[in-house]
């Protein structure tokens, strides 16, 4: 039995755990449902009945780790071998922005793609501000490094660049030449492309029936 049970939709924010496993080299296995088939027990695992969930089989007992953002970090941490934790200098930047991704980054987006408006005098309320903002931030500090915790690639990445490969491919952020050079950057990655090949071979495979 594998270290690590992944849990996960094709189609779905799995991607972003999925790439994390294979950066880090996690011995893993699968366990993959479509919304239609997701089974009761899965609730057990996770209450809120979402993927991508982990259970890392720790000694005696079992871990279960959900949000893709989380799941990443911890597999960098399970997995120090990997070289993806953040070093003194980088952890500030490394935290800061994999958490800007989580929270302001996916939040504005989805609020726009919702067709939410945040009055603008009750912008400070959200926690995005505007999609504008959260953008022009995050733009800043991708056109002065080239990854999220300074010039060298950490987990970090898999959970932001993730967040601007599916942006720009689905036209939610748009291409700025920071942007695009960035998601260049992350994508070139073997571990991605490996990750990557497997979702679209699940895609494929559920597209034919």
């Amino acid at each position: 039995m594998a270290e690590f049970t992944f849990y996960t939709v094709a189609m779905s924010r799995g991607q972003i755990a999925r790439w994390a496993l294979h950066e880090a080299g996690a011995d893993y296995d699968q366990v993959v449902f479509d919304w239609t088939t997701r089974p009761d027990s899965f609730q057990s695992i996770n209450p809120m009945n979402k993927v991508p969930a982990l259970v890392h089989r720790h000694g005696d007992h079992d871990h279960v780790i959900t949000e893709a953002a989380a799941i990443n970090h911890y597999l960098a941490e399970t997995h120090p071998q990997s070289g993806l934790l953040p070093d003194a200098h980088e952890r500030a930047a490394y935290f800061r922005w994999m958490f800007f991704a989580a929270g302001p980054i996916e939040q504005a987006v989805i609020a726009a793609a919702m067709g939410w408006e945040v009055p603008e005098e009750r912008s400070a309320m959200a926690g995005f501000g505007s999609l504008d903002l959260a953008l022009s931030a995050m733009e800043d500090w991708l056109s002065n490094n080239d990854f999220a915790a300074g010039n060298r690639f950490t987990m970090a990445d898999t959970y932001v660049g993730s967040q601007f490969v599916w942006g720009l491919r689905f036209g939610s952020i748009p291409e700025t030449p920071a942007f695009k050079t960035y998601v260049e950057r992350c994508t070139n990655r073997p571990a991605y492309a490996e990750a990557n090949a497997i979702d679209a071979a699940l895609i494929e495979a559920a597209a034919a029936g």
